[in-house]
């Protein structure tokens, strides 16, 4: 458990991918606050914790208690992104919450990802 504390504001968050994204909970989401979070990584293990590390992005910033808008930036095609976007559109509307399209690109100085 991390201890307790005021959260961490950041302009662009890298959520991680393999088998660190099972770390990224509610928890994460309520403690570091980004106006941007790409979700990246095509792989079969983040593909099986996608669903609920996007989950946690709405349970985490239900508790923000402030307007901040955030864009969601998955780099990467998936059905369970897909499915996630659907059922969850009008809680993401009411959240503040902007999902870009699948498969866009961030370039950050001399890496593009």
């Amino acid at each position: 458990a991390a201890p307790p504390g005021p959260p961490i504001y950041v302009d662009l968050a890298y959520l991680p991918g393999s088998w660190s994204a099972r770390t990224v909970d509610e928890e994460f989401f309520r403690r570091i606050r980004s106006l941007c979070y790409v979700v990246s990584g095509d792989d079969h293990l983040k593909e099986g914790v996608l669903r609920s590390l996007l989950d946690a992005l709405l349970a985490g910033k239900h508790q923000w208690g402030t307007d901040i808008q955030v864009t969601l930036i998955p780099t990467f095609d998936s059905l369970v992104m897909h499915e996630w976007y659907q059922e969850t559109h009008d809680r993401q509307q009411e959240l503040g919450i902007t999902v870009l399209g699948s498969n866009s690109t961030v370039a950050m100085q001399d890496e593009t990802f």
